[in-house]
């Protein structure tokens, strides 16, 4: 009888333990699952709000807007570090390409006005070193921008509808790649030690900061500007 009622008691002990583990157990899994709920619901609306189209275009246009102004100081160093190295043509082509740039941050900061934003003061951050170590970081720059970044920009763009974002972003991205090509082309010419072989003379589209080395056709290939307004970048 005493063995049976001893039975009972451990028995009831161990049930009663076992429910404390359930309910603890239980407990906790509410609460995480409390946790995870809300950090999914935040994580939810953050993305909602990075996915706003009309957002987006926006926090484009300025990322945008940074990268050419940077570029067209950027591009004005390699410059003169070209021509303080002996390499006049390189130099002239740095600086086309930063006059293309300008053009390119006064295309964007106009989309940026015609939607409402104001214009941050921008301070360029940028390394200079050689001239064969500055056209490397140029070429990579431009086939980032062409590869990547201005199709998407101009994919969001297109989302919301937003004309002038599409024409400004298409401009720049199809001149990235005749940047990236010429700063090829003169790296090749440096590492051969030909590059006073290289154009001397650079035309610039006023509209869209279309590049020509050498000569120029009538009119722009992508803006259909006429010639007579284009830019002459001489080493003068």
């Amino acid at each position: 009888m005493k063995k049976s009622i001893l039975v009972l008691l451990v028995a009831a002990f161990s049930l009663t333990t076992l429910f404390q583990s359930c309910n603890e157990k239980i407990e906790k899994k509410t609460v995480s699952n409390e946790i995870a709920e809300a950090e999914a619901s935040s994580n939810s609306t953050i993305d909602e709000k990075s996915q706003d189209p009309q957002q987006l275009t926006i926090t484009n246009m300025h990322d945008a807007y940074k990268g050419e102004t940077t570029a067209h100081f950027k591009y004005a160093a390699y410059s003169k570090k070209a021509a303080e190295e002996g390499h006049p043509e390189i130099a002239l082509l740095f600086k086309a390409a930063s006059g293309a740039k300008l053009i390119h941050a006064n295309n964007h900061k106009v989309v940026l006005l015609r939607m409402g934003e104001s214009i941050p003061e921008i301070t360029p951050e940028f390394s200079v070193n050689t001239t064969a170590e500055n056209l490397k970081e140029a070429i990579e720059g431009e086939s980032y921008e062409f590869n990547t970044m201005y199709p998407n920009f101009i994919k969001d763009a297109n989302a919301v509808g937003n004309y002038m974002a599409q024409i400004s972003l298409t401009y720049a991205y199809k001149v990235e790649q005749k940047h990236r090509d010429f700063y090829i082309e003169a790296l090749k010419a440096l590492e051969a030690g030909t590059d006073n072989t290289l154009a001397t003379v650079y035309y610039l589209c006023p509209t869209c900061g279309n590049t020509y080395a050498t000569v120029a056709p009538a009119r722009c290939e992508i803006s259909m500007t006429d010639s007579k307004l284009f830019i002459k970048v001489t080493s003068s």
